[in-house]
Protein backbone atom coordinates (compact mmCIF):
# COMPACT_ATOMS: atom_id res chain seq x y z
CA UNK A 1 0.00 0.00 0.00
CA UNK A 2 1.38 3.40 -0.97
CA UNK A 3 2.47 5.74 1.81
CA UNK A 4 0.75 9.00 2.65
CA UNK A 5 1.97 12.14 4.38
CA UNK A 6 -0.40 11.39 7.26
CA UNK A 7 1.21 7.97 7.79
CA UNK A 8 4.69 9.45 7.63
CA UNK A 9 3.94 12.15 10.19
CA UNK A 10 2.34 9.66 12.56
CA UNK A 11 5.07 7.02 12.59
CA UNK A 12 7.06 6.83 15.85
CA UNK A 13 10.50 5.27 16.44
CA UNK A 14 10.71 1.85 18.08
CA UNK A 15 13.47 -0.32 19.49
CA UNK A 16 14.15 -1.80 16.06
CA UNK A 17 14.62 -0.31 12.59
CA UNK A 18 11.26 0.09 10.84
CA UNK A 19 10.74 -0.03 7.06
CA UNK A 20 7.66 1.60 5.56
CA UNK A 21 7.33 0.56 1.91
CA UNK A 22 5.84 2.83 -0.76
CA UNK A 23 6.24 0.47 -3.70
CA UNK A 24 8.75 -0.13 -6.55
CA UNK A 25 11.55 -0.56 -4.02
CA UNK A 26 11.09 2.81 -2.31
CA UNK A 27 10.74 2.76 1.48
CA UNK A 28 11.24 4.97 4.54
CA UNK A 29 13.65 3.62 7.15
CA UNK A 30 12.87 4.82 10.69
CA UNK A 31 15.75 4.27 13.12
CA UNK A 32 15.38 3.84 16.91
CA UNK A 33 16.82 7.34 17.30
CA UNK A 34 13.98 8.77 15.23
CA UNK A 35 15.89 9.49 12.00
CA UNK A 36 13.73 8.91 8.93
CA UNK A 37 15.61 8.18 5.68
CA UNK A 38 14.32 7.47 2.19
CA UNK A 39 15.94 4.47 0.57
CA UNK A 40 15.56 2.67 -2.73
CA UNK A 41 16.13 -1.06 -3.05
CA UNK A 42 17.20 -2.13 -6.53
CA UNK A 43 19.19 -4.79 -8.37
CA UNK A 44 22.24 -4.15 -10.52
CA UNK A 45 24.43 -6.82 -12.11
CA UNK A 46 22.49 -9.45 -10.19
CA UNK A 47 23.15 -7.88 -6.78
CA UNK A 48 20.72 -6.22 -4.39
CA UNK A 49 21.72 -2.66 -3.53
CA UNK A 50 20.38 0.29 -1.54
CA UNK A 51 20.43 3.96 -2.52
CA UNK A 52 19.82 6.67 0.09
CA UNK A 53 17.63 9.46 -1.28
CA UNK A 54 17.59 11.87 1.66
CA UNK A 55 15.89 12.37 5.01
CA UNK A 56 12.24 13.00 5.74
CA UNK A 57 10.75 15.61 6.08
CA UNK A 58 13.51 17.57 4.29
CA UNK A 59 12.82 15.31 1.32
CA UNK A 60 9.07 15.00 1.02
CA UNK A 61 7.20 11.94 -0.15
CA UNK A 62 6.70 13.53 -3.57
CA UNK A 63 10.41 14.40 -3.84
CA UNK A 64 11.42 10.89 -2.79
CA UNK A 65 9.25 9.36 -5.50
CA UNK A 66 10.77 11.69 -8.13
CA UNK A 67 14.30 10.79 -7.00
CA UNK A 68 13.44 7.12 -7.12
CA UNK A 69 12.14 7.57 -10.66
CA UNK A 70 15.36 9.31 -11.73
CA UNK A 71 17.40 6.48 -10.23
CA UNK A 72 15.32 3.93 -12.14
CA UNK A 73 16.04 5.81 -15.37
CA UNK A 74 19.77 5.57 -14.63
CA UNK A 75 19.33 1.87 -13.90
CA UNK A 76 17.46 1.31 -17.16
CA UNK A 77 20.44 2.84 -18.99
CA UNK A 78 22.62 0.08 -17.56
CA UNK A 79 24.30 2.22 -14.93
CA UNK A 80 24.46 1.83 -11.17
CA UNK A 81 22.61 4.74 -9.48
CA UNK A 82 24.82 4.49 -6.39
CA UNK A 83 27.98 4.80 -8.46
CA UNK A 84 26.56 7.68 -10.48
CA UNK A 85 25.57 9.48 -7.28
CA UNK A 86 29.08 9.06 -5.90
CA UNK A 87 30.57 10.41 -9.13
CA UNK A 88 28.22 13.40 -9.05
CA UNK A 89 29.21 14.19 -5.46
CA UNK A 90 32.88 13.94 -6.39
CA UNK A 91 32.33 16.33 -9.30
CA UNK A 92 30.58 18.78 -7.01
CA UNK A 93 33.60 18.69 -4.68
CA UNK A 94 35.97 19.24 -7.63
CA UNK A 95 34.98 22.83 -8.21
CA UNK A 96 37.15 25.23 -10.16
CA UNK A 97 38.15 26.95 -6.91
CA UNK A 98 39.28 23.74 -5.22
CA UNK A 99 41.34 22.65 -8.23
CA UNK A 100 42.73 26.16 -8.82
CA UNK A 101 43.90 26.56 -5.22
CA UNK A 102 45.46 23.10 -5.29
CA UNK A 103 47.26 23.96 -8.55
CA UNK A 104 48.49 27.25 -7.10
CA UNK A 105 49.75 25.51 -3.98
CA UNK A 106 51.83 23.19 -6.17
CA UNK A 107 53.34 26.10 -8.13
CA UNK A 108 54.04 28.55 -5.30
CA UNK A 109 57.27 26.90 -4.00
CA UNK A 110 59.00 27.40 -7.38
CA UNK A 111 57.57 30.83 -8.14
CA UNK A 112 58.70 34.25 -7.06
CA UNK A 113 56.52 35.50 -4.17
CA UNK A 114 55.42 38.49 -6.24
CA UNK A 115 54.28 36.28 -9.12
CA UNK A 116 52.45 33.87 -6.80
CA UNK A 117 50.69 36.77 -5.05
CA UNK A 118 49.68 38.28 -8.39
CA UNK A 119 48.25 34.99 -9.64
CA UNK A 120 46.27 34.50 -6.43
CA UNK A 121 44.96 38.05 -6.68
CA UNK A 122 43.74 37.47 -10.24
CA UNK A 123 42.10 34.20 -9.25
CA UNK A 124 40.24 35.78 -6.35
CA UNK A 125 39.28 38.94 -8.20
CA UNK A 126 38.28 37.65 -11.63
CA UNK A 127 37.81 33.87 -11.64
CA UNK A 128 36.53 32.57 -8.32
CA UNK A 129 33.53 34.94 -8.03
CA UNK A 130 32.38 33.87 -11.51
CA UNK A 131 33.24 30.18 -11.96
CA UNK A 132 34.78 29.25 -8.61
CA UNK A 133 31.79 27.22 -7.38
CA UNK A 134 31.23 25.44 -10.70
CA UNK A 135 32.37 21.80 -11.12
CA UNK A 136 35.49 22.19 -13.22
CA UNK A 137 34.46 19.37 -15.57
CA UNK A 138 31.24 21.22 -16.43
CA UNK A 139 32.78 24.55 -17.44
CA UNK A 140 32.49 25.10 -21.18
CA UNK A 141 34.50 27.17 -23.64
CA UNK A 142 31.60 29.61 -24.33
CA UNK A 143 31.18 30.16 -20.58
CA UNK A 144 34.88 30.89 -20.24
CA UNK A 145 34.88 33.22 -23.23
CA UNK A 146 31.91 35.19 -21.88
CA UNK A 147 33.76 35.76 -18.61
CA UNK A 148 36.95 36.89 -20.36
CA UNK A 149 35.08 39.23 -22.69
CA UNK A 150 33.64 41.04 -19.68
CA UNK A 151 37.22 41.78 -18.64
CA UNK A 152 38.03 42.91 -22.18
CA UNK A 153 34.99 45.20 -22.19
CA UNK A 154 36.52 47.14 -19.30
CA UNK A 155 39.57 47.86 -21.48
CA UNK A 156 41.79 45.26 -19.78
CA UNK A 157 42.85 43.32 -22.88
CA UNK A 158 46.26 42.31 -21.52
CA UNK A 159 44.66 41.22 -18.26
CA UNK A 160 42.19 39.03 -20.14
CA UNK A 161 45.05 37.23 -21.87
CA UNK A 162 46.88 36.67 -18.58
CA UNK A 163 43.75 35.27 -16.95
CA UNK A 164 43.18 33.07 -20.02
CA UNK A 165 46.65 31.58 -19.50
CA UNK A 166 45.91 30.98 -15.81
CA UNK A 167 42.67 29.22 -16.74
CA UNK A 168 44.52 27.02 -19.21
CA UNK A 169 47.06 26.00 -16.57
CA UNK A 170 44.31 25.15 -14.05
CA UNK A 171 42.34 23.10 -16.59
CA UNK A 172 45.45 21.21 -17.73
CA UNK A 173 46.15 20.38 -14.09
CA UNK A 174 42.56 19.18 -13.73
CA UNK A 175 42.99 16.93 -16.78
CA UNK A 176 46.25 15.54 -15.45
CA UNK A 177 44.68 14.74 -12.06
CA UNK A 178 41.60 13.10 -13.58
CA UNK A 179 39.07 15.79 -12.69
CA UNK A 180 38.35 17.05 -16.18
CA UNK A 181 38.49 15.47 -19.60
CA UNK A 182 39.81 18.45 -21.55
CA UNK A 183 40.95 22.07 -21.40
CA UNK A 184 38.20 24.41 -22.66
CA UNK A 185 40.62 27.35 -22.52
CA UNK A 186 42.40 25.84 -25.53
CA UNK A 187 39.19 26.11 -27.56
CA UNK A 188 39.03 29.90 -27.28
CA UNK A 189 42.52 30.67 -28.53
CA UNK A 190 42.16 33.38 -31.11
CA UNK A 191 38.73 34.42 -29.82
CA UNK A 192 40.08 37.19 -27.60
CA UNK A 193 41.04 40.64 -28.83
CA UNK A 194 44.71 40.41 -29.91
CA UNK A 195 47.12 42.00 -27.49
CA UNK A 196 50.39 43.33 -28.83
CA UNK A 197 53.20 44.20 -26.47
CA UNK A 198 55.29 47.28 -27.16
CA UNK A 199 59.00 47.30 -26.35
CA UNK A 200 60.04 49.11 -23.19
CA UNK A 201 61.13 52.67 -24.07
CA UNK A 202 64.90 52.98 -24.10
CA UNK A 203 67.46 55.61 -25.06
CA UNK A 204 69.87 54.14 -27.60
CA UNK A 205 71.28 57.26 -29.25
CA UNK A 206 74.88 57.64 -27.96
CA UNK A 207 74.62 61.42 -27.55
CA UNK A 208 71.40 61.11 -25.54
CA UNK A 209 72.95 58.34 -23.41
CA UNK A 210 75.75 60.71 -22.46
CA UNK A 211 73.23 63.36 -21.39
CA UNK A 212 71.27 60.73 -19.43
CA UNK A 213 74.39 59.70 -17.52
CA UNK A 214 75.09 63.32 -16.58
CA UNK A 215 71.55 63.69 -15.24
CA UNK A 216 72.02 60.56 -13.15
CA UNK A 217 75.36 61.83 -11.80
CA UNK A 218 73.66 65.04 -10.70
CA UNK A 219 70.73 63.37 -8.90
CA UNK A 220 70.85 64.33 -5.19
CA UNK A 221 69.72 61.08 -3.50
CA UNK A 222 72.80 58.93 -2.94
CA UNK A 223 71.26 55.41 -2.82
CA UNK A 224 69.04 56.04 -5.83
CA UNK A 225 71.81 57.80 -7.76
CA UNK A 226 74.31 55.00 -7.18
CA UNK A 227 71.67 52.36 -8.01
CA UNK A 228 70.95 54.02 -11.37
CA UNK A 229 74.66 54.31 -12.15
CA UNK A 230 75.05 50.66 -11.19
CA UNK A 231 72.07 49.76 -13.40
CA UNK A 232 73.53 51.55 -16.40
CA UNK A 233 76.84 49.68 -16.13
CA UNK A 234 75.50 46.20 -15.24
CA UNK A 235 72.11 46.34 -17.06
CA UNK A 236 70.60 43.99 -14.47
CA UNK A 237 66.92 43.93 -13.68
CA UNK A 238 65.64 46.58 -11.32
CA UNK A 239 64.51 44.00 -8.73
CA UNK A 240 67.97 42.39 -8.67
CA UNK A 241 69.62 45.75 -8.06
CA UNK A 242 67.20 46.86 -5.35
CA UNK A 243 67.77 43.56 -3.50
CA UNK A 244 71.57 43.50 -3.94
CA UNK A 245 73.38 42.52 -0.72
CA UNK A 246 77.02 43.08 0.19
CA UNK A 247 77.42 39.37 0.95
CA UNK A 248 76.85 38.59 -2.74
CA UNK A 249 79.93 40.49 -3.95
CA UNK A 250 83.28 38.77 -4.42
CA UNK A 251 85.77 41.58 -4.95
CA UNK A 252 88.72 39.19 -5.08
CA UNK A 253 87.21 37.65 -8.22
CA UNK A 254 85.44 40.85 -9.33
CA UNK A 255 82.04 39.14 -9.48
CA UNK A 256 78.54 39.77 -8.23
CA UNK A 257 76.98 36.37 -7.54
CA UNK A 258 73.20 36.72 -7.63
CA UNK A 259 71.42 33.70 -6.10
CA UNK A 260 68.73 32.02 -8.17
CA UNK A 261 66.07 32.94 -5.60
CA UNK A 262 66.36 36.54 -6.79
CA UNK A 263 66.47 35.81 -10.50
CA UNK A 264 63.52 35.73 -12.88
CA UNK A 265 64.61 32.38 -14.31
CA UNK A 266 65.45 31.04 -10.80
CA UNK A 267 69.08 30.34 -11.80
CA UNK A 268 72.22 31.69 -10.15
CA UNK A 269 73.71 34.49 -12.20
CA UNK A 270 77.21 36.01 -12.38
CA UNK A 271 77.80 39.68 -13.13
CA UNK A 272 81.42 40.65 -13.83
CA UNK A 273 82.43 43.85 -12.01
CA UNK A 274 84.15 46.45 -14.18
CA UNK A 275 86.65 48.93 -12.75
CA UNK A 276 84.00 51.67 -12.84
CA UNK A 277 81.50 49.50 -10.95
CA UNK A 278 84.16 48.62 -8.37
CA UNK A 279 84.87 52.32 -7.86
CA UNK A 280 81.15 53.01 -7.51
CA UNK A 281 80.74 50.24 -4.93
CA UNK A 282 83.75 51.49 -2.99
CA UNK A 283 82.19 54.93 -2.74
CA UNK A 284 78.82 53.72 -1.49
CA UNK A 285 80.42 51.17 0.83
CA UNK A 286 81.52 54.05 3.04
CA UNK A 287 77.84 54.70 3.74
CA UNK A 288 76.18 51.26 3.58
CA UNK A 289 79.05 48.80 4.00
CA UNK A 290 77.89 47.79 7.48
CA UNK A 291 74.30 47.29 6.34
CA UNK A 292 72.70 44.31 4.63
CA UNK A 293 71.71 46.01 1.40
CA UNK A 294 74.04 47.81 -0.97
CA UNK A 295 71.41 50.42 -1.77
CA UNK A 296 69.58 51.07 1.50
CA UNK A 297 66.28 52.88 1.76
CA UNK A 298 66.57 56.54 2.76
CA UNK A 299 63.84 55.85 5.32
CA UNK A 300 65.18 52.70 7.01
CA UNK A 301 68.69 51.27 7.29
CA UNK A 302 67.24 47.76 7.40
CA UNK A 303 65.33 48.13 4.12
CA UNK A 304 66.39 48.58 0.49
CA UNK A 305 65.38 51.13 -2.11
CA UNK A 306 62.29 50.38 -4.17
CA UNK A 307 61.79 50.17 -7.91
CA UNK A 308 59.19 52.89 -7.53
CA UNK A 309 61.84 55.14 -6.00
CA UNK A 310 63.98 54.76 -9.12
CA UNK A 311 61.01 55.49 -11.38
CA UNK A 312 60.20 58.63 -9.42
CA UNK A 313 63.82 59.73 -9.63
CA UNK A 314 63.75 59.42 -13.42
CA UNK A 315 60.61 61.55 -13.51
CA UNK A 316 62.34 64.08 -11.25
CA UNK A 317 65.19 64.24 -13.76
CA UNK A 318 62.71 65.02 -16.53
CA UNK A 319 62.92 61.59 -18.18
CA UNK A 320 59.43 60.61 -19.34
CA UNK A 321 58.23 57.03 -19.25
CA UNK A 322 57.72 57.22 -23.00
CA UNK A 323 61.44 57.95 -23.35
CA UNK A 324 63.17 55.66 -20.85
CA UNK A 325 62.22 53.26 -18.07
CA UNK A 326 64.43 51.39 -15.57
CA UNK A 327 64.06 48.30 -17.75
CA UNK A 328 65.28 50.41 -20.67
CA UNK A 329 68.88 50.13 -19.45
CA UNK A 330 68.77 46.48 -20.49
CA UNK A 331 67.38 47.36 -23.91
CA UNK A 332 69.98 50.10 -24.26
CA UNK A 333 72.87 47.72 -23.59
CA UNK A 334 71.43 44.89 -25.67
CA UNK A 335 70.80 47.13 -28.68
CA UNK A 336 74.20 48.80 -28.74
CA UNK A 337 76.23 45.67 -27.95
CA UNK A 338 74.46 43.82 -30.75
CA UNK A 339 74.95 46.74 -33.13
CA UNK A 340 78.66 46.79 -32.35
CA UNK A 341 79.04 43.13 -33.26
CA UNK A 342 79.23 41.34 -29.95
CA UNK A 343 78.45 37.65 -29.91
CA UNK A 344 74.70 37.36 -29.22
CA UNK A 345 75.41 34.29 -27.06
CA UNK A 346 77.55 36.41 -24.75
CA UNK A 347 75.00 39.22 -24.57
CA UNK A 348 72.14 36.82 -23.89
CA UNK A 349 73.99 35.08 -21.08
CA UNK A 350 74.84 38.41 -19.49
CA UNK A 351 71.19 39.46 -19.71
CA UNK A 352 70.37 36.17 -17.93
CA UNK A 353 68.32 35.08 -20.94
CA UNK A 354 68.63 31.40 -21.72
CA UNK A 355 67.31 30.42 -25.17
CA UNK A 356 66.06 26.95 -24.23
CA UNK A 357 66.57 25.50 -27.68
CA UNK A 358 70.33 25.98 -27.30
CA UNK A 359 70.77 24.81 -23.70
CA UNK A 360 72.26 21.35 -23.52
CA UNK A 361 72.41 19.54 -20.20
CA UNK A 362 72.69 21.50 -16.98
CA UNK A 363 72.90 25.28 -17.42
CA UNK A 364 76.43 26.45 -16.74
CA UNK A 365 76.11 29.73 -14.88
CA UNK A 366 79.72 30.64 -15.74
CA UNK A 367 79.28 30.12 -19.50
CA UNK A 368 81.24 32.67 -21.59
CA UNK A 369 82.56 34.26 -18.40
CA UNK A 370 85.93 35.42 -19.87
CA UNK A 371 84.16 37.06 -22.82
CA UNK A 372 81.55 38.55 -20.50
CA UNK A 373 84.25 40.04 -18.28
CA UNK A 374 85.80 41.84 -21.22
CA UNK A 375 82.44 42.89 -22.63
CA UNK A 376 81.34 44.40 -19.31
CA UNK A 377 84.56 46.36 -18.99
CA UNK A 378 84.24 47.55 -22.59
CA UNK A 379 80.67 48.61 -21.86
CA UNK A 380 81.70 50.61 -18.79
CA UNK A 381 84.50 52.26 -20.74
CA UNK A 382 82.03 53.14 -23.48
CA UNK A 383 79.54 54.69 -21.05
CA UNK A 384 82.32 56.65 -19.36
CA UNK A 385 83.47 57.99 -22.73
CA UNK A 386 79.90 58.98 -23.68
CA UNK A 387 79.43 60.81 -20.39
CA UNK A 388 82.76 62.63 -20.67
CA UNK A 389 82.00 63.58 -24.26
CA UNK A 390 78.63 64.99 -23.22
CA UNK A 391 80.25 67.07 -20.46
CA UNK A 392 82.63 68.51 -23.06
CA UNK A 393 79.66 69.55 -25.21
CA UNK A 394 80.03 66.64 -27.66
CA UNK A 395 83.14 68.13 -29.26
CA UNK A 396 85.24 64.96 -29.10
CA UNK A 397 84.84 62.06 -31.57
CA UNK A 398 82.01 59.68 -30.74
CA UNK A 399 83.44 56.59 -28.99
CA UNK A 400 82.77 53.03 -30.13
CA UNK A 401 82.93 49.59 -28.55
CA UNK A 402 85.41 46.96 -29.70
CA UNK A 403 83.79 43.49 -29.80
CA UNK A 404 85.02 41.19 -27.07
CA UNK A 405 85.02 38.09 -29.30
CA UNK A 406 84.39 37.16 -32.89
CA UNK A 407 80.62 37.52 -33.39
CA UNK A 408 78.33 34.84 -34.71
CA UNK A 409 77.74 35.45 -38.40
CA UNK A 410 74.66 37.62 -38.80
CA UNK A 411 73.30 35.47 -41.60
CA UNK A 412 73.68 32.15 -39.79
CA UNK A 413 70.63 30.30 -38.51
CA UNK A 414 71.85 30.42 -34.94
CA UNK A 415 72.81 34.07 -35.23
CA UNK A 416 69.36 35.05 -36.52
CA UNK A 417 67.60 32.99 -33.85
CA UNK A 418 69.64 34.44 -31.03
CA UNK A 419 69.19 37.99 -32.24
CA UNK A 420 65.46 37.38 -32.45
CA UNK A 421 65.57 35.90 -28.95
CA UNK A 422 66.98 39.11 -27.46
CA UNK A 423 64.30 40.22 -25.04
CA UNK A 424 65.59 43.32 -23.29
Amino acid sequence: MALTDTTLRAVKPSEKLQKLFDGNGLFLAVSPSGTKSWRLKYYHAGKEKLLTLGQYPTVSLKDARERAMEAKKVLSAGKDPSVEKRIAKQEQRNTFEIVAREWLEKQTPVWKPKHAAGTLRRLERHLLPTIGSRPIADISAPELLAMLRKIEAKGHVAQAHIIHRICGAVFRYAVATGRAERDPAADIRGALTPHTTTPMPAITDPDKIGCLLIKIDDYPGMSIRCAMQFMAHTFCRISEICLAEWSEFDFSDMLWRIPGTKMKMARDHLVPISNQVKQLLDSIKEHSGLLKYVFPSPYSADAHISDNGIRKAMMYMGIGQDEMTPHGFRAMASTLLNEHGYNPDVIERQLAHVPHQYVRGIYNRAEYLPERRKMMQDWSDYLTALRDRARQGNVSPRPSIVPAVMPVAAGSVKGKALRAATRP
